[in-house]
Order: C-alpha cells, then structure tokens, then sequence
C-alpha cells in the first residue's frame, strides 16, 4: 500500500494518535528491555518502537499464512521466483535448525515473520537471542524481536549521534536536480539554499550531511533526511515508510 497512497494518506494510517499513545506505553513498560537494547546496540528506543507499531501494529497483525506454503507459491509465481526461492530455502533452513516448527511458522503472504516481519534471509543474518534463553523467538518474545529490529538497524549502519531527518519548509525556489537521495550538502547549505525547519526557523548548526527529498512531487511536502533515513531505506526501499517510521518515532519520543 506504500506506493499507491499519497504521504498524508499513508501518515494517517501509518501514524495514529492511538498509536502514538500505545507506543509511548510500550516505551515505559518495557524500560528494563530498552535499557539493555541501548547498552548493546546504540538504538534509539523509540525508532524500534515505531517499526513494530508499522509492521505488525504492536503484534497485532503478524500474519497468518503458513510461510512455507506462501514461499512455495511465490516461488513458481514467475515475476520474482528466483527470489522467493532462496527465500524459501532459508525458511526450511530455520525450522532444520530447530527455532520454529513447521506449523508454527506462519506470517504473510509474502513470507514475512514475527513481530518486526522479517524475511527468512532477514531472520538468518540479522535475528538475535536477545534473552539469552537459547532460542530466537520472533513471535512471542519481546526481548528476542526488538533486540534482532536493534540488531539490523546497527548492522545496517545506524549513527546514534543523529536522528532520521526532518520535514522542512522552502523558502526559495529549487532546481528538480537539487532534489533526491543523491545531492547530499551540509545542512549550512541548505541553510544558504533557503530551507528553514517546519516552523520556519533556522537549521541546526550541526556538522551533518543532508538530501532534501519530496516523495509526492512538486506539490508535496519536503523532508531533509540524514545517513540514518537510507538505513530505514534499507528495511523497507519506500520513502513514505521510512518517513512514516522517522515521525512516529519522533512522537512516540516526544520530539
């Protein structure tokens, strides 16, 4: 659906107050978690927070499609079979070694598990024991799926030192080439270019490089985004995601 609907359309959804509000909970409930997650991974909390509450709405949504079977229809589909092939050999492989049974591997039509919706390849390279019980649980242990979010965003090249970026106002006319995730200049030039934060004040002067991108067109809302937006590139390549994470995490932690 990322792709279909315009920004403000998927940040509705994406976004929600109650989901804010349910985050904000979850952030204080699981404060022992966390406190363990930061000291291991370097990772905002509330960025972890926002990509369970998009993926799976806190849990709620992970799926209840069989992965094999799901994999194994992909896999003959044609249009990405190579793909879902490999996609399903790691599948089997996970349930060889013994971290979920067969029946109990169930998520979306598209083979996507647990509470962060990992790939079977995801699952192999980046899922962790986060408690230390012997086993990744992806499903129903809370310490084992944000710690395995944590570890993929650290792995991915995630710098605590910056957040993911911000929506900015334009206060000067732009060329189309000074837009996409390929210009990067320091915020001081986007300064000079006339980009202003949302309410029109001055950028941070703070040593970071920068794009400007705006997913809907010319019409559409503007964002400068920093290293740690192309990371969430890297979970999910849709801009409105990675804006939709970006601003629920900030609301979750007060931003």
């Amino acid at each position: 659906p990322e792709f279909t609907k315009t920004l403000a359309e998927y940040l509705a959804g994406a976004v929600s107050a109650e989901r804010v509000k349910e985050g904000k909970l979850l952030l204080a409930q699981n404060s022992a978690i966390f406190m363990r997650i930061v000291k291991k991974y370097q990772i905002p909390p509330r960025f972890l927070l926002a990509l369970w509450g998009i993926e799976t709405s806190f849990g709620r949504h992970t799926g209840k499609v069989p992965v094999i079977d799901a994999l194994v229809t992909l896999a003959y589909d044609g249009r990405r079979s190579q793909y879902f092939r490999l996609e399903l050999l790691k599948a089997l492989k996970i349930i060889d070694q013994g971290m979920i049974s067969f029946s109990q591997m169930k998520g979306s039509w598209a083979g996507a598990m647990g509470q962060v919706q990992f790939m079977p390849s995801t699952f192999l390279d980046f899922a962790v024991d986060g408690n230390g019980d012997g086993r990744i649980d992806l499903w129903t242990t809370r310490e084992d799926y944000l710690s395995s979010a944590a570890n993929y965003l650290f792995r991915s090249g995630w710098d605590q030192n910056y957040t993911w970026g911000r929506e900015v106002t334009l206060q000067k006319k732009l060329q189309e080439s000074d837009f996409g995730l390929e210009q990067q200049h320091p915020l001081a030039e986007w300064q000079r270019l006339g980009v202003r934060t949302i309410g029109a004040e001055n950028l941070p002067e703070v040593e970071i490089m920068a794009s400007l991108i705006r997913p809907d067109g010319p019409q559409g809302r503007a964002f400068l985004v920093y290293d740690n937006y192309r990371v969430l590139l890297k979970w999910n390549r849709s801009h409105r995601f990675a804006i939709a994470v970006g601003t629920l995490a900030d609301q979750i932690g007060n931003r």
